[in-house]
């Protein structure tokens, strides 16, 4: 009798702590960490992308040239279907942790306040599904005008792909679109980027000195960094 009454308890226990609100905390923890992890990949690909892009100021020899030398590197389909694979485990597993966090919360708040300093409660960081929705948008409208766009050749082998921005920002409209979209960007970098490596579990005093303001920063120069390519493309396609 003693013996089933200690199976009891010891069953009561093991119910306890496989309770559905502990599954839900693994199980977040293990989605917040995908969701750092995948993010600050993308950051660092949208800092090479940035970089790359930026070479179209030192003339069309020099960016189709490095335009070239880039896809004809046999790796290339292998880093874009890495790239895609973490693209969508980002996008999935936000989703998945927006989902996780409303079913936590079944109840509204009443009335939403600013939480004021020392929260990191933003307008950015309010809107980070919102954001990442518009991106994805906007992604599909990027790589079906510089992907697959109008095909150019370029005389020394490969696509003319510094005509191809030239007449893809001619238009005054799609420079809009994409200085709005970078906006987007540089707002979902502005909390995105600390909030990753909160997630990795980098959330010292010492380290939050140095990788709040080192994000915004990276946030400000990558958006603004795509923002001037478009403007002066579009002035050098309109001149």
């Amino acid at each position: 009798m003693l013996t089933c009454a200690f199976e009891r308890r010891n069953s009561k226990l093991r119910g306890t702590v496989s309770s559905p609100r502990l599954r839900l905390l693994g199980s977040s923890v293990a989605t917040k960490l995908l969701i750092g992890i995948t993010g600050l990949a993308l950051v660092l690909y949208l800092i090479v992308h940035v970089v790359g892009n930026l070479l179209i100021f030192l003339g069309p020899d020099f960016f189709n040239r490095y335009a070239y030398t880039l896809e004809g590197n046999p790796l290339l389909p292998i880093v874009e279907i890495g790239l895609l694979l973490v693209f969508l485990i980002h996008i999935l597993r936000t989703i998945r942790n927006f989902v996780l966090n409303q079913r936590a919360r079944p109840v509204r708040y009443v009335e939403k306040r600013r939480a004021g300093w020392p929260s990191r409660k933003s307008f950015p960081s309010s809107t980070m599904i919102v954001s990442g929705l518009w991106l994805v948008a906007f992604l599909l409208v990027h790589v079906k005008a510089f992907r697959y766009g109008a095909e150019y050749p370029w005389p020394a082998g490969g696509r003319d792909l510094y005509r191809l921005e030239l007449e893809t920002f001619r238009s005054p409209l799609v420079v809009a679109f994409y200085a709005i979209s970078m906006v987007v960007i540089g707002a979902h970098l502005w909390h995105g980027i600390a909030s990753g490596f909160q997630s990795l579990g980098a959330d010292t005093p010492a380290w939050r000195r140095f990788i709040l303001p080192a994000g915004k920063i990276v946030a400000v120069a990558i958006a603004g960094a795509f923002i001037v390519i478009a403007i002066w493309a579009h002035l050098q396609g309109a001149a």
